[in-house]
């Protein structure tokens, strides 16, 4: 069974969101910028700070995509989670900051 990482990441402004936003995970999900190693399915809790809000956000998921470090293409080492069933709200609150944004096809760190 994988160990539970626990990660922390502030989200400073919508144009990083939209860069580090995963659309195309049905729950949701995000990419965090890290250079730790991390395993495809392995569990990590992250605390998020989106831009313009001043509590931390509790949410739980599974690494669904690794950029190592040393990645090519000038890519920032990362890992992406897909976010678990009981954090829609943050998703959704994420797609509420990036309303009008997620389908002009702007560049992101997984895709």
């Amino acid at each position: 069974m994988a160990t539970q990482k626990a990660l922390s990441l502030t989200i400073k402004d919508v144009p990083t969101l939209l860069s580090a936003y995963m659309p195309f995970l049905d729950r949701g999900g995000m990419f965090i910028p890290t250079r730790e190693r991390y395993r495809l399915g392995q569990e990590v809790f992250l605390l998020l700070m989106l831009p313009g809000e001043s509590e931390r956000l509790p949410v739980s998921g599974h690494v669904t995509w690794v950029s190592p470090e040393g990645v090519s293409g000038r890519r920032v080492p990362g890992i992406g989670v897909h976010f678990s069933q009981q954090d829609y709200t943050v998703r959704d609150r994420m797609e509420t900051l990036l309303a009008g944004q997620l389908d002009k096809g702007a560049p992101t760190y997984t895709l």
